[in-house]
């Protein structure tokens, strides 16, 4: 089973800097990248104004069901899902097979102008995932099966 490159500080240093960089072009308020299960890797933005972990968990799911509907409209996948509102709409968006990246925006904000920054974003996260992943091959982490109520020791780097 695949499985989620094992990332060190640098690398959730540098993903953060690219949804920071989304955020500040796009005027979203907070994007989020989570593993395919619903668990977040890392968060920026106004994290506090959300329940960034169910909203995590739901968004990976509804992903997971548009792929379904996906198949059954004759499709391979649909690359994104856009959920629209009174004051926040959502946007979810494939990265590579482990990863999503989840961006929550006014609702008076063009979701066109959201997609189009995040798509650069999609390929800045794609990249560091790659560059982790070539790092460690063949190491890496399935969430579900950790203990995310202690996870001080996750993204730790490792003593030389």
């Amino acid at each position: 089973m695949s499985t989620l490159p094992q990332l060190i500080e640098e690398d959730i240093r540098q993903i953060d800097g690219d949804l920071n960089d989304l955020l500040a072009k796009s005027e979203a308020t907070t994007a989020l990248v989570l593993d395919k299960g619903g668990f977040i890797i890392t968060q920026c933005g106004d994290v506090r104004r959300f329940d960034t972990t169910t909203i995590g968990a739901l968004a990976a799911a509804m992903y997971a069901a548009t792929q379904g509907i996906a198949s059954l409209v004759n499709e391979l996948n649909f690359s994104s899902v856009y959920q629209q509102g009174e004051s926040f709409s959502l946007l979810v968006h494939n990265v590579d097979e482990h990863c999503l990246l989840l961006v929550i925006f006014r609702a008076q904000i063009s979701v066109g102008a959201v997609k189009y920054y995040a798509l650069g974003t999609l390929v800045q996260v794609d990249q560091q995932l790659q560059a982790a992943q070539a790092r460690a091959p063949g190491e890496g982490f399935d969430l579900s099966e950790l203990n995310m109520a202690n996870s001080a020791d996750l993204f730790r780097k490792k003593p030389l």
